[in-house]
């Protein structure tokens, strides 16, 4: 029978009236994916075009995989650093970029792609009856998007670096144990907020491989006790350590160099060639047996070293040299140390492996001496010092040797100065005696990083003096006001914990300090799987 033609217009408005709800769903939720996936291929073409042209610093992570990390090392800048404001997360205040506008990427008519995109609508009304209650758990699945482990590693950091951003513009998280404030600190508030999210995110992976004693061990009771005392405390940390490499943030090397100079070295030979030879050894054997170093060539990796030769050892692999986090004791920007991806490790010469009667020091009023210092004729800058000052002045005290039976922490003890001139390398374990015993560091040197200079103002509680105007330290000294002298001193007092050797370790002393340092180079770096 044939239909009078005002029927049919009539039988296809019942039709749209009994399907209409469901049908316009699952049309919404087709264009919702076809948009999706069209914003998907545009955000990586996007990518693409600007990878080389992506920044370290916050909010934009340096995004590395292994093609591509040597050229976008060189662009990490540390987080906290005031000399990088441009790039700092202390600076950052501008907006995130738009999304992108779906709407230009839909076909803007209705064409035969148009109807064709109906046509699949349509199936889809046909396949949800068909399936019954089973439908919606299927399109749910199809939705979610399976996240590798690395993913879900980066996403974590990207909600650390929004939390750090915003904290700098909101009072202060309230924590029982203690609040960064003060001068000290380029930015408390930002410092806080990311050292709790250090606790809560920060997961280090410590390789297994190698035996004691070159790996896995070091000294606690000497001029290098840093950095055998950073190895016990990390290989017995049961808060950031991970058994589980594919949830790890970082990934440390357990040698010590003391260790390999002290065993593998030939005395007097000159020869850092089986030094060398060791430590490649050992970034073979773990880029051989897991995926990890390879995959961002060494750039999540770091080691650490309170020796002289630390700088020179790291040469051994190049990888490590130019990608790795080096935390060194001799940060020497003449040398190659990069405030933008290490770690100024503080020389702190632990000669009985404790503390106990170091920490502390009377009140200025009980501080007679201007300026103190002691020590042999060890580098370019102490015969400069010694000739000029020792034995001259009243006021500056210089030694090569104490005399018989003076205590050196009882001089720091009662000096207002402590003066910390280099020795043949820059770090002197002066600069945490000076801190401990409540006498304010005078650096004396070139070309030196104080240890975390990133998240500490040296500025506001050391002095900084050139090896020209050694001759003029008695004027520079006598020159800061009573007033300025008080403040630095007690600005001195509050950092020192920042300092303090603690076994087991405590929050916020050196051995945290060290690991919220990492932390920082570990937020400006973005990863992705190939």
């Amino acid at each position: 029978m044939k239909l009078p033609l005002f029927m049919i217009p009539l039988i296809a408005a019942c039709f749209f009236v009994i399907l209409g709800p469901p049908f316009l769903s699952d049309w919404v939720t087709f264009l919702d994916r076809y948009a999706s996936f069209r914003s998907s291929l545009s955000s990586s073409s996007s990518e693409m075009n600007s990878h080389s042209n992506v920044t370290a610093a916050i909010p934009v992570p340096v995004m590395v995989d292994s093609q591509t990390v040597e050229q976008q090392q060189q662009q990490r800048q540390p987080l906290f650093n005031h000399s990088v404001s441009n790039h700092s997360v202390l600076a950052s205040s501008s907006p995130p970029p738009p999304p992108i506008d779906e709407m230009q990427i839909l076909p803007p008519n209705r064409t035969r792609v148009h109807e064709e995109l109906l046509e699949t609508a349509i199936n889809e009304v046909i396949k949800r009856a068909s399936a019954g209650s089973n439908y919606e758990p299927a399109a749910k699945a199809r939705k979610q998007k399976r996240h590798t482990k690395l993913e879900r590693i980066e996403a974590g950091l990207r909600g650390a670096r929004a939390a750090i951003r915003e904290a700098m513009f909101q009072n202060q998280t309230q924590d029982a144990d203690f609040v960064p404030s003060g001068p000290m600190y380029w930015n408390a508030k930002a410092f806080h907020r990311s050292y709790q999210e250090m606790e809560k995110e920060l997961k280090i992976f410590v390789y297994e491989e190698g035996e004691p004693p070159l790996f896995h061990h070091g000294p606690c009771k000497n001029i290098y006790s840093t950095e055998g005392n950073f190895i016990h405390a990390i290989e017995m940390d049961s808060r950031f350590r991970t058994n589980d490499p594919n949830k790890a943030h970082v990934f440390f090397l357990p040698l010590s160099v003391v260790m390999l100079v002290r065993f593998v070295y030939v005395h007097d030979s000159h020869d850092f060639t089986p030094l060398r030879r060791t430590v490649a050894d050992y970034v073979n054997v773990i880029g051989t047996k897991y995926p990890f170093w390879n995959r961002t060539l060494g750039a999540d990796h770091f080691m650490l070293s309170c020796h002289d030769w630390g700088p020179e050892v790291s040469k051994s692999e190049p990888h490590l040299y130019k990608n790795s986090i080096r935390v060194l004791c001799n940060a020497n920007t003449s040398e190659g140390f990069n405030p933008s991806k290490d770690v100024s490790l503080p020389e702190i010469n632990l000669q009985t492996g404790v503390l106990t009667g170091f920490l502390g020091g009377p009140s200025p009023s009980r501080r007679p001496i201007l300026g103190f210092f002691a020590g042999g004729l060890h580098g370019p800058i102490r015969p400069i010092l010694i000739q000029q000052w020792e034995n001259k002045d009243q006021d500056i005290r210089v030694h090569q040797y104490l005399p018989e039976g003076v205590s050196y922490i009882e001089m720091m003890r009662k000096s207002r100065f402590c003066l910390c001139p280099s020795g043949y390398e820059v770090a002197s374990p002066r600069i945490v005696e000076a801190i401990y015993t409540g006498c304010i560091p005078v650096l004396i040197s070139d070309h030196y990083v104080p240890p975390f200079s990133d998240v500490l103002n040296w500025k506001s509680f050391s002095v900084e003096v050139s090896v020209d105007d050694i001759p003029n330290l008695k004027k520079i000294l006598a020159g800061i006001s009573t007033r300025q002298y008080l403040r630095m001193y007690r600005r001195v007092v509050n950092v020192r914990r920042h300092f303090v050797v603690n076994s087991p370790p405590k929050r916020f002393d050196v051995y945290h300090m060290i690991l919220h340092s990492v932390w920082l180079r570990r937020l400006n770096l973005g990863l992705r799987d190939h």
